[in-house]
């Protein structure tokens, strides 16, 4: 947002005057290939601490934090002015009431502008960091969305820094984002070069694009990178974005008030029910062309599923319920998959030799980076599917999975970090780890951990019959134990045979073996003797099979352990890269694919619903409905 670039060296400052922690100052930092000069200050000195902590911790040891109050003691200083900066990034504390507590020197940060409020120092900060500025330097401020709108002495400060021109951008934030307050934010993004020259401020509203997390709300990484595309492309976005003209906000109607709603409407649209469909049945055309999106993808599916009813409405050509099969069975349908999983595949591959070469010395920043810049521009041409929501897959499975078997790859190499860790077992532990591999029985079994490769993955690849034959036998004992459930549920009850043998209603081999010797002591052939022995035939049975099962899966443990050893590195490698990662990506577009089409089915299911019966349709039902009331009313004598 502030324009930092691969080029940008090392000597240029940026400066953070309220750093906090310094994690803002780091993440600029982090983000300039060759790193920056950091300079920061903080009013809490413990808070000072931990921010220069932080700093030697990544690698910034020469970082500048100071401490004290930025608004009554600014600490860098060039003589009796402001020390200015290359770039700036800030998010002060909001509204701060007493900011001019002790103020002497104003150091001209309100020069032409005219004093904030006494009660409100939010312009306090934002002034002095336009000051801090060079007069080429950009910026980028989190405050407070009343900044944008408020009135009297804010409402001139803002109109002077408009018609200065610093203002570049505008981002609208969704509200309870931030801990200690749950009013909606804003980042103001500042650009003091070619300032004069400046025609427009480029808003985004972002208010609606975010996660809950718990009881706050919390910016995805696909929301983040969208508002940062948007930005740096000046992308105009219905309901989204626009370039706002400077005589727009200045004009009588808007009086410089910044306030993002004026100028893009970010409500949804309102869903029109239509009075004609409601009277004389069939769905508008109306609302099938607003899902245009999806006929462009799939053009001869709107034929396929609705047919004229009269001028300007439809009715669906298939039954409600098959809507989503005519979709997923369509062969429109299909090459979309096909040719997003082929996106997906050729993405995955060309990025083969860049992954395989993870080593200590890999950034993984600058790696999913790359992963997710490149991954967005493969889908951003490809119909219909959101570049952003494939890009959310990646960044959560990098978050939850790929981020830690990177770092391992880095710490361990790769041989090493594919190899089986015993589990020690510490019974003072209160958390044990879960195995992912149980080897041998009794006491002498062994638990392993597979940090990087999952046992799934190598029994897939090498064991793919072992596995098949597995769950054969496994199908096999569920079926007799199911067997054995609807033998039990037929024979017991009031007057069943298995009655007598039951205890607490439940009935187990000791159980049914006990009461078998005493059956057959009052009479060897009887009925319940029979039944009884029946059931223990049955229990006998799924034991054997349940034994089965056992022996194999033991037997396919052992094997699957035992190949851990033989991987040689291209194994390893291929494992983790084409069936662990790419495995998942691929089922990540797949999973975007499926709610595309399960919002569509939802949407057709809304309308034919809304219009499946006519006004008239309803008010027959319900005088049907009524008159049996009352035939039912007066056959018990009750009067209405």
């Amino acid at each position: 947002l502030i324009g930092i670039k691969p080029t940008t060296p090392k000597s240029a400052t940026v400066y953070d005057p309220t750093c906090g922690s310094g994690s803002l100052l780091l993440k600029v930092a982090d983000a300039a290939p060759h790193g920056l000069t950091i300079y920061g200050q903080e009013k809490d000195n413990a808070t000072r601490a931990l921010a220069v902590m932080n700093m030697v911790l990544h690698g910034n040891a020469t970082a500048e934090i100071r401490q004290g109050d930025t608004i009554t003691s600014p600490q860098f200083l060039k003589g009796a002015e402001l020390q200015t900066f290359d770039y700036l990034v800030a998010n002060p504390p909001f509204s701060v009431k007493s900011w001019n507590n002790g103020l002497e020197n104003e150091y001209g940060r309100f020069d032409g502008y005219g004093r904030p409020p006494e009660k409100n120092g939010d312009y306090a900060f934002l002034l002095h960091m336009i000051k801090s500025l060079k007069s080429t330097g950009k910026g980028a401020v989190i405050l407070p969305h009343g900044v944008l709108f408020r009135g009297n002495a804010e409402a001139a400060i803002r109109k002077e820094l408009i018609k200065r021109g610093y203002i570049k951008g505008i981002i609208g934030l969704p509200a309870n984002l931030f801990y200690g307050t749950g009013i909606p934010a804003c980042i103001i993004v500042l650009d003091k070069e070619d300032a004069q020259a400046r025609t427009g401020i480029f808003m985004i509203d972002a208010s609606r694009g975010f996660a809950k997390d718990g009881n706050k709300n919390r910016l995805r990484p696909r929301d983040m990178h969208q508002i940062i595309d948007t930005f740096l492309n000046q992308r105009p976005i219905a309901r989204y974005s626009r370039m706002v003209p400077v005589s727009e906000i200045a004009s009588a109607k808007n009086d410089y008030n910044l306030n993002i709603p004026r100028y893009i409407d970010g409500s949804e649209p309102e869903d029109i029910q239509d009075l004609h469909a409601h009277l004389k049945g069939g769905i508008p055309n109306r609302d099938v062309d607003d899902l245009q999106p999806y006929w462009d993808a799939f053009p001869s599916l709107r034929a396929a599923l609705f047919k004229p009813v009269r001028e300007g409405y439809c009715e669906l050509a298939v039954d409600q319920s098959e809507i989503q099969s005519a979709i997923t069975n369509s062969a429109e349908y299909q090459t979309l998959v096909s040719g997003s999983n082929g996106a997906m595949k050729h993405w995955w591959n060309t990025h083969e030799a860049l992954l395989q070469g993870i080593t200590h010395t890999t950034r993984p920043g600058e790696l999913i980076s790359e992963l997710g810049d490149t991954l967005l521009a493969a889908f951003r041409p490809r119909p219909l599917i959101d570049e952003y929501g494939v890009y959310e897959q990646l960044m959560s499975y990098w978050n939850d999975v790929m981020h830690d078997d990177v770092a391992l790859i880095m710490g361990e190499g790769w041989d090493d970090a594919a190899k089986p860790r015993h589990i020690i077992v510490n019974k003072e532990r209160k958390l044990a780890e879960t195995p992912d591999l149980v080897v041998g029985g009794g006491r002498s079994a062994a638990k392993w951990k597979m940090d990087l490769i999952p046992p799934g993955l190598i029994v897939n690849r090498y064991f793919a019959k072992e596995k098949a034959d597995l769950e054969a036998l496994m199908a096999a004992a569920e079926g007799v134990t199911q067997r054995v459930e609807e033998f039990i549920e037929e024979n017991s009850g009031e007057d069943g045979l298995l009655s007598d043998a039951m205890e607490d209603e439940k009935i187990t081999k000791a159980l049914a073996s006990a009461q078998l010797r005493a059956a057959r002591r009052a009479d060897p052939h009887g009925d319940e003797a029979k039944v009884l022995a029946q059931l223990i035939t049955l229990y006998d049975a799924e034991a054997i099979a349940k034994r089965v099962v056992k022996d194999a899966q033991v037997k396919l443990d052992e094997a699957t352990f035992k190949q851990y050893a033989k991987l040689s590195t291209a194994d390893i490698q291929s494992l983790v890269i084409d069936d662990k990662w790419g495995g998942w990506m691929v089922s990540g577009v797949n999973a975007e694919l499926g709610a595309l089409i399960q919002k569509l089915v939802e949407r057709l299911n809304v309308l034919a619903g809304r219009y499946e019966k006519t006004v008239g349709e309803l008010d027959a039902e319900v005088e049907a409905l009524s008159a049996k009331v009352a035939a039912h009313l007066a056959a018990m004598g009750v009067e209405r």
